[in-house]
């Protein structure tokens, strides 16, 4: 293992954080900490995942796009961020696209993604449960 790779492993280590198996299409929840003077709380921002980049590694990212008051809002998230209370899946997308960039030219029942039904999830090993 390159001198790298190792560093990436031992900082992934010491977050600790359990990120779920999502994908571009899902629509996901993220529990985003918001500092307001001396407070902190939870702002959840729920919304489709149109993009991952970098994968599963520290330097990992993913764009999450939602209509607020009729106007398209997307937010890029850091995989491994520390301001990241929590992510979770709301529904499986079916896409057969990595990236979803063409959603923002789109607004009602053409903006749709159909949803996974028969959802398995992914294996640690080939061959293997999870």
């Amino acid at each position: 293992m390159d001198l790298i790779a190792q560093l990436e492993a031992e900082q992934m280590a010491e977050l600790a954080k359990e990120i779920p198996d999502f994908k571009a299409g899902d629509t996901i929840r993220v529990g985003y900490k918001v500092t307001e003077g001396t407070r902190t709380r939870v702002q959840n921002y729920e919304g489709v995942c149109i993009s991952r980049k970098n994968g599963d590694g520290i330097a990992g990212s993913f764009t999450v796009r939602k209509i607020s008051f009729g106007e398209g809002v997307e937010r890029v998230f850091p995989l491994h961020s520390t301001n990241i209370d929590s992510i979770t899946v709301v529904r499986r997308g079916r896409v057969r696209r990595a990236k979803l960039y063409y959603l923002r030219a789109r607004r009602g029942k053409s903006a749709r993604i159909a949803e996974v039904t028969n959802y398995k999830p992914k294996t640690d090993r080939p061959g293997g449960t999870a």
